[in-house]
């Protein structure tokens, strides 16, 4: 069974976590569809589900949010409209 993990280095730098990931021999990935999505995860929640995507773009969730996601969440009559949020994202790793 796959985890979501949050690790917090108090003090750590970017510089020093890509030295962590070069000496790791780790490397970006990007994939997966639809166009522009990198990853996706969901879980439930006490009061719900949470789903966490990372997508190349802002415009480009944006266009499927309102081509899909929108109407189909709305069809199948799940409560809305969900609090969405947005984080930059430094790096991400893709199996």
């Amino acid at each position: 069974m796959a985890v979501a993990v949050e690790i917090v280095f108090t003090g750590g730098t970017l510089d020093q976590y890509d030295q962590v990931m070069d000496k790791m021999g780790l490397k970006p990935a990007r994939v997966g569809p639809p166009s522009g999505l990198l990853f996706h995860w969901i879980t439930a929640t006490d009061d719900g589900i949470r789903v966490v995507d990372v997508w190349e773009s802002a415009a480009d969730f944006d266009a499927f949010a309102q081509e899909k996601i929108v109407p189909i969440t709305q069809e199948v009559g799940v409560p809305g409209p969900p609090d969405i949020r947005f984080h930059d994202v430094y790096n991400y790793l893709a199996g």
